[in-house]
């Protein structure tokens, strides 16, 4: 049976101030306050579908740090599912400094399975510049807590951020993986409209890495996370028309990951000495190998390796197999 989310989205509500990357209600498209009845109605609609072993998820915002009687009257709703066995738990998303031994009770009360914390990076000039509100130390003590708990802990990291670097996003990419996550959510920075950093992108004194310079960066941290055994569960944002219209620049693409995975795929490659090789890949994943308009092997071949593509639809699928 397959595993899915019944994401109800919560837009801004509890956040202590707003990041400087923040325009929720254009990244998650949502602009209304959920109330127990809609969660009622979205999780009614979901399980129409009979073949997926679903869990409810409480994404977009802060959720711990919403107001306490809003935040159990959304958590009863899901919970009457729950009880009913007509789902296998509840996901929240939260911020890192909203975590303590009182809330983490109160949601293994409701039946809580796992909790993400936006740790974004593990660089506290970072999250400082970023407007974040906490510091790494609050996203360490946080984790071990919630593991403490016996919740599954998932981390979000945030690449490309204000005075970001792509050696500090490595150091926050092995920091996130001391912390032993369940999961990891890897999103490029965006910039979007009335934001801090379009303010800053206008003034000059930030630019942002584009869909390409991400997807290079991204390339060289999932490696880590996978080595880790760490599932990365989402690579770049979501595709929507409310990103794409007040998007003024940044890394999204709407194949984000599939780029990612093609500049793996190279790099597998360029560790090795110019020469001929026989590369064996799943069919699903030939035109990752190949790159767009076969950019990879054309930037082979500049460099002076001869192949010969085989498929062999015994891998896994982005495994290369190069003799």
């Amino acid at each position: 049976m397959k595993k899915g989310n019944i994401s109800i989205f919560v837009p801004h509500r509890g956040c202590p101030q707003q990041c400087s990357f923040c325009n929720q209600k254009t990244i998650t498209g949502v602009q209304k306050q959920p109330d127990a009845d809609d969660v009622r109605r979205v999780v009614n609609t979901a399980l129409n579908r009979k073949d997926y072993e679903y869990e409810i998820a409480f994404f977009g915002g802060s959720f711990t740090a919403i107001e306490r009687v809003y935040m159990t009257e959304l958590l009863s709703a899901a919970y009457e599912y729950v009880k009913q066995g007509s789902v296998k738990g509840i996901r929240i998303s939260t911020r890192p400094d909203y975590i303590d031994n009182e809330i983490l009770e109160l949601l293994k009360a409701y039946s809580v399975t796992s909790i993400e914390l936006g740790a974004q990076s593990m660089d506290d000039e970072v999250l400082e510049a970023n407007l974040r509100g906490h510091t790494s130390y609050e996203i360490k003590k946080s984790s071990a807590l919630i593991k403490e708990y016996g919740f599954e802990l998932g981390l979000q990291m945030m690449t490309g951020l204000y005075k970001d670097t792509e050696e500090k996003a490595v150091k926050t990419a092995q920091d996130i993986i001391s912390l032993s996550p369940r999961t990891v959510r890897i999103y490029p920075t965006v910039v979007l409209k009335n934001t801090y950093l379009e303010q800053l992108y206008k003034s000059g004194r930030y630019m942002p890495l584009n869909a390409e310079e991400s997807a290079e960066l991204c390339a060289r941290l999932v490696p880590m996370f996978e080595g880790a055994g760490i599932k990365i569960i989402r690579l770049g944002l979501h595709a929507s028309r409310d990103i794409t219209e007040n998007m003024l620049c940044g890394g999204f693409h709407e194949s984000f990951g599939e780029m990612v995975k093609s500049k793996i795929m190279l790099r597998k490659i360029l560790e090795l000495p110019p020469a001929e090789y026989q590369i064996s890949v799943n069919s699903r994943s030939l035109s990752k190998l190949k790159g767009n308009k076969k950019s990879n092997i054309n930037l082979l071949v500049k460099r002076g390796y001869t192949l010969k593509i085989v498929i062999d639809d015994q891998l896994e699928v982005d495994e290369l197999r190069i003799v």
